[in-house]
This record gives structure tokens, C-alpha cells and sequence, in this order.
């Protein structure tokens, strides 16, 4: 079975009609007729674990083990209001939430309870809510962590009938130890979390209240024509952080970066995060930059490779998680992208360092010295881990 931990959603189209009025076939829902091809489960924001067993209240042909076959075009089915599935893990585990394809789930919002037990007699409620009614792929529900060996979904019925009908569910495993390496988030109030800075002056790097994306601060990085605080090529003030990545390590960074509403629109290069090598001036191997209406993630220097662009927007904050093995050599360095919870750029091998030189990070704004406008861009959540679960 595939257990593939990923942001990005399964994109299903499914034909053909809803389920009308109960069918007193022996095959109830299994009439229906899907051109779903036979696409395996993804998840999000869930460390699944592997079910010993599974029971229900019922069903009309669609039997409850479909739901863990690791397929999107099979399911469970079961006429009635008050229908339930059970998953038995075997013994007492950590949970913490379900990833739950729902069928037909991007045409009907579903309404469901979900029900923990250690005996499979009594149940405690940990979750009551409604599906998106927007994707037949997974979507996560978290509650607070509990020890169990049972989870039981209860159906409560949906927009359109009353079938209970699930696609695939997982139970998530509740988070682990921690292998965050860094935080980089301002929530000390200040920037003393890095580890330098390369300012004019300290209102052009100031810690804020508002806006911020996650906590109770964020970075407001300020650059106008002519800053200059390393007598160096460009504009800058930039906040550095001396992570020297060993060559073959590989990490996840999480950041979250929103432009100002007059963002300056020029043909030119606007960098807000780098990963600059140890060796002094050039292009750095890794660098996020805005050249024009365009966010892109370059990788090599100059010229580089512009390995994924998307259209800049402003006033609204963009979500990244980078992830990165770290290697002068293409054949083992590589990256990965994800922008606003979609794997928008999947693993792509690729030199990540230059030869006998290591890399820090930069975050702030750099740019060229041609820019006249005054540019502001903001940061937050900054965050450095070895696993995605934990920047997640």
C-alpha cells in the first residue's frame, strides 16, 4: 500500500449521476458508473497508519475493506443516516485526526461525527463537521492527540441523499518528536533568531504586530533606492541566518512572504529569499526573486535554471515549503516545491551548492539598484526541519 505524504490534491473527475432515491438492487450505489481511472490515495497534513481490520454498520455490495485498498475508484457504500465504518489499529496508538476520500465528494458535502475507542464498546466524540463538498480527494480533519486502537465514522447524511459512501480513509498517526533544526519566526519580538543583519538602518528591517501570517509577528523588510549597507552590487537590508548546510544533507524550510499592495512592477531582479554560497560575490545557487509580474525559484546562479515561476501577487500571503538536498553534484542535490498547500514543483535533480562552498541564508528584500520605487515586502513562519511533518 502507497503512503505517499503529500500537500497536493489527487485532481479526480468523476462522471455520471448522483445517487437519487434508494436502489433496491442488491447493489444499491454500485449502479453508479465512474470514469474515475484507478488513482491511489494521497494525503495531506496525515502520517497514516495501516488498519488491522475494518467493520460497518452495513453495506450494499461496496464492502467497508475497499476504503483502505489504496484506490479512489472503489468504495464503501451503506443506505441510512446513522451508518458507521470502525478501523481497528490493533492495539492502543497515538491519533490525532482522519484523511477521508469521500465518494462523489466534490458534488455532495457529507456530515459526519468521528468517535474513538480502546474496547470497541465505549466511544468518546473527537470530531463533528462536513466535508468541503468540493473534491473527491482526501481531506484531513485533526482533533486533539488520543490514545485508541478504534476510530468509528459516523455518517449523519449529505446534500444530496442518504448514502453513506467513503472512497479511502486513513487514521493519522499523532506527531512525533520533533526535528525542527531552526525557527526563524519573530515570535521572540525581535530578530535576535538570526543570525546577522545587513541594514541601513533598523526601521528598514522592523519586527511587526500586523500583518502577520501565523503568531503574533512578522518581518517587514523595507528597501528604498539607494541602500546599501555592505558596499555591495544592488539594494538591500536582508536579515541572515548561518545555516551552512553539510554537502548531502537535506532539509525543509517553511516561510510565508506577502508583498506589499504598490510593490514595485519592474523588468528586473527583486530577490526576497536566498541561499547565497560561502564564496563571495555572483549569483547565488538558490534564490527566490521577482522579476516583473513573476515570482520564480532559480537554481545555479547566473544564468541558472528558472525551475518554477507563478504570477506575483500582492496584498496576500504566499505559502512555501522548499525542500532541498543539498550537493554540488546534479545527480544528488535536488528540490522540491510546494506554493499554498499544491506540490507545485515535484523532485528535480539538480546541483544545489557550488563546488567546495557551502550556503546561508538571506531573507529580506534585495534587488537591483535601477529600482526607483520604495519596495516592502513581509516574512514569517521561517522554519528549518528534516521531515515535512514538521514544518507542516
Amino acid at each position: 500500500m502507497k503512503k505517499l505524504l503529500v500537500l497536493a490534491e489527487t485532481l479526480l473527475i468523476i462522471a455520471g449521476a448522483g445517487c437519487g432515491a434508494p436502489d433496491t438492487s442488491a447493489t444499491g450505489e454500485a449502479l453508479e458508473t465512474l470514469s474515475t481511472a484507478a488513482a491511489g490515495l494521497t494525503v495531506q497534513n496525515c502520517v497514516p497508519l495501516v488498519p488491522e481490520s475494518v467493520v460497518a454498520s452495513g453495506h450494499d455490495g461496496n464492502v467497508p475493506q475497499n476504503t483502505f485498498d489504496d484506490r479512489l475508484d472503489t468504495r464503501w457504500s451503506n443506505f441510512g443516516r446513522g451508518s458507521w465504518i470502525d478501523y481497528d489499529l490493533g492495539s492502543d496508538t497515538a491519533i490525532s485526526g482522519a484523511a477521508i476520500a469521500w465518494h462523489e465528494g466534490n458534488l455532495r458535502a457529507n456530515t459526519f461525527t468521528l468517535m474513538v475507542s480502546s474496547d470497541g464498546m465505549n466511544y468518546t466524540q473527537v470530531y463533528s463537521g462536513t466535508s468541503s463538498g468540493t473534491t473527491a480527494a482526501a481531506e484531513t480533519y485533526t482533533f486533539a492527540s488520543r490514545t485508541a486502537r478504534r476510530l468509528r465514522v459516523y455518517f449523519n447524511g449529505n446534500t444530496l441523499n442518504d448514502w453513506a459512501s467513503i472512497s479511502e480513509t486513513r487514521v493519522c498517526a499523532a506527531p512525533t518528536t520533533s526535528t525542527v533544526v531552526w525557527r526563524g519566526d519573530f515570535e521572540t519580538g525581535d530578530r535576535t533568531q538570526w543570525s546577522s543583519t545587513q541594514m541601513v538602518s533598523s526601521d528598514r528591517l522592523q519586527v511587526v504586530p500586523s500583518p502577520v501570517r501565523q503568531g503574533s509577528y512578522a518581518l517587514k523588510a523595507t528597501v528604498r533606492q539607494g541602500d546599501d549597507p555592505i558596499n555591495a552590487s544592488g539594494n538591500r537590508n536582508e536579515l541572515v541566518k548561518m545555516t551552512r548546510e553539510p554537502v548531502g544533507s537535506e532539509y525543509y524550510y517553511r516561510f510565508n512572504t506577502m508583498f506589499a499592495s504598490d510593490f514595485p512592477s519592474v523588468k528586473t531582479w527583486q530577490l526576497f529569499a536566498q541561499w547565497h554560497h560561502e564564496g563571495g560575490s555572483g549569483s547565488p545557487p538558490v534564490e527566490f526573486y521577482v522579476y516583473g509580474e513573476e515570482m520564480r525559484l532559480n537554481i545555479g546562479g547566473d544564468p541558472g535554471v528558472i525551475v518554477w515561476k507563478a504570477p506575483l501577487v500582492r496584498g496576500q500571503w504566499q505559502d512555501f515549503i522548499l525542500h532541498v538536498k543539498w550537493s554540488p553534484d546534479a545527480t544528488v542535490g535536488f528540490v522540491e516545491l510546494y506554493h499554498q498547500g499544491q506540490l507545485v514543483l515535484p523532485k528535480r535533480s539538480i546541483a544545489t551548492q557550488f563546488p567546495g562552498m557551502l550556503n546561508y541564508l538571506k531573507v529580506g528584500l534585495y534587488r537591483s539598484d535601477t529600482v526607483t520605487q520604495t519596495g516592502v515586502v513581509y516574512h514569517d513562519g521561517w522554519t528549518m526541519a528534516r521531515t515535512l511533518a514538521d514544518v507542516l
